[in-house]
């Protein structure tokens, strides 16, 4: 008879397998540098990801400052990764200006040391990418449901297949390239918008990978209204699918304008079944700002947070 020592061995060992096979399957060239400059640390950037699963795009790696390869660190993957560090390049003039408000948060001793993967979006997809097939699947043959698998969702959901390109191929790069801690409780998702969905989703669907996750304004709503819908399937599956309490972290916010002033419903209904469901403080968190929005500019502002939450430098 396998007990479950046995069991969580076993599942630990398919995965390394897997993570193997994926690393082998594609051919990744050497990161160079990067077009986006950055004030603090450095970046590296593959022009060109390659994947079995989607189109290739780039990707890019923050290293901080003092990184020399010899001591590992923890990595965050973060979705929408152009918009990450350098409001030039970025389609708004806005960034998140990443490397400013983590470098002087890891020299200060708030933070653990970590890298950042920060994976570029391909617009035209970046929906079908970001929205959990899983509520996709759940979604009731509605008008509005309708309207949204139509304009946002064809001519798949691809949400699953850019969680395996995430954890079978690009972590393994990652993990061969850089001075990496390989294990779950130094790997994590964060994101906002869709991106924040996508981070939910990721530590739901692969808890034996990332240990947490950030979910700034989260798109729960899925369109630019108020809706029943899409926030019902959303959390039909945390129902069933969120790890147990006490085996993940996760912190979610919301601002009070903007597009995240319709938020406070369906946010609300996710906090709610968090506490039903005994996902309590400090090991999750949903918190709000009064007056902030939906841009790059307000989660800049609010970064430290989240940073604190995943990354805080333990005793």
């Amino acid at each position: 008879m396998i007990n479950r020592r046995d069991c969580c061995v076993l599942a630990a060992s398919a995965l390394a397998s897997g993570l193997a096979l994926g690393a082998s399957a594609v051919a990744v060239d050497q990161p160079g540098a990067s077009a986006q400059q950055v004030k603090f640390g450095r970046l590296e950037r593959w022009a060109s990801f390659p994947s079995r699963f989607l189109p290739a795009r780039p990707v890019e790696v923050w290293l901080p400052p003092g990184y020399d390869g010899r001591r590992p660190h923890a990595v965050l993957y973060m979705h929408d990764g152009q918009m990450l560090f350098d409001p030039r390049t970025t389609w708004n003039g806005q960034a998140w200006g990443l490397d400013q408000i983590a470098a002087p948060m890891i020299a200060a001793g708030q933070l653990r040391d970590f890298i950042v993967v920060g994976i570029w979006n391909r617009p035209e997809q970046r929906h079908t990418e970001y929205f959990p097939k899983a509520y996709a699947d759940a979604l009731p043959d509605s008008a509005l449901a309708q309207r949204y698998r139509a304009e946002r969702l064809q001519p798949e959901v691809l949400s699953d297949a850019y969680l395996r390109f995430i954890v079978e191929e690009l972590k393994p790069a990652v993990d061969a390239r850089y001075a990496t801690e390989r294990g779950r409780e130094s790997t994590f998702l964060m994101g906002a918008s869709m991106g924040g969905m996508i981070s939910v989703y990721g530590l739901c669907e692969y808890p034996q990978v990332f240990a947490a996750a950030a979910a700034l304004s989260t798109h729960w709503i899925g369109v630019h209204q108020r809706n029943a819908e899409i926030p019902a399937a959303a959390l039909a599956y945390l129902r069933h699918k969120l790890p147990p309490p006490g085996q993940c972290r996760l912190y979610m916010d919301r601002g009070t304008v903007e597009l995240d002033a319709l938020y406070d419903e369906a946010q609300a209904q996710v906090d709610a079944l968090m506490r039903e469901l005994g996902h309590k403080p400090p090991l999750v968190l949903s918190q709000v700002f009064e007056g902030q929005g939906h841009n790059e500019r307000a989660w800049s502002a609010r970064l430290a947070q989240p940073l604190g939450f995943l990354l805080e430098l333990r005793a």
